[in-house]
Order: C-alpha cells, then sequence, then structure tokens
C-alpha cells in the first residue's frame, strides 16, 4: 500500500533540516526514537496479553483466590445452643420468646388491611 524506502527518508530527513535548523533536529529526532520505542513496548505488551488470553484455560489453571462451587466452605464456630424457658442467669436472656407472643408495636396484618378505623378486640 504506501512504502517509504531509503530514498523518501533521506528526502524527510533534508526537508526537516532545512525548517528546523540544525540545533533543533537532534532533539527532535531523540523524541521520536524515544516515542516509538514506547510505541512497540505498548504493542510487544498487548500482543503478550492477547496471547495470554487466548491460551487461558480456566478448568486448567483456576485462579487460588477465588472461591469454587467445588471447594467446600469454611465452617464458622457453632454458636452455643439457648437454654429452656424458666433457666436462671444470663443465659434467660437468650431464650427466644414464648410463640404466640408478639413484640410491642407489632401491626395485626388482617386489622390493617380491612380499612376498618375500629380497633379490633384482642
Amino acid at each position: 500500500m504506501f512504502e517509504v524506502g531509503f530514498s523518501e527518508i533521506l528526502l524527510i530527513f533534508g526537508i526537516a533540516l532545512l525548517v528546523l535548523g540544525p540545533e533543533r533536529l537532534p532533539k527532535l529526532a531523540a523524541d521520536l526514537g524515544r516515542w516509538a520505542g514506547r510505541a512497540r513496548a505498548m504493542a510487544r505488551q498487548l500482543r503478550t496479553q492477547l496471547e495470554q488470553e487466548v491460551h487461558y484455560d480456566p478448568m486448567k489453571d483456576p485462579p487460588a483466590s477465588a472461591p469454587t462451587i467445588h471447594a467446600p466452605a469454611p465452617v464458622a464456630a457453632a454458636a452455643p445452643t439457648p437454654s429452656p424457658a424458666g433457666a436462671s442467669g444470663e443465659d434467660a436472656a437468650a431464650v427466644p420468646a414464648a410463640a404466640g407472643t408478639e413484640p410491642a408495636g407489632a401491626v395485626d396484618a388482617p386489622a390493617a388491611m380491612s380499612g376498618s378505623d375500629e380497633p379490633r378486640p384482642a
């Protein structure tokens, strides 16, 4: 498509020497070389990364830190069982409320939905 040969490079160098002068041309050449080196390094890094992604097999190399469905889950320490109702001391506070009792401020769902302004008897 577009090829730059040795004669074209000499022509571009001659025009740059006339336009920029001998003082600024070496600095420009060094900057261009630095940019070309960075571009080549970025292209090499991109190519390496793409090759790693193409050849990656998640079944062969699972990441060590990621949890999988095949690994057993860590077991937490068992919680102490609550004492039966009527126990004395600090354990009595840990006993759950008896069945059928409601915490203070609980709303009776059917009464709340009925749309009636009259309170229902308990």
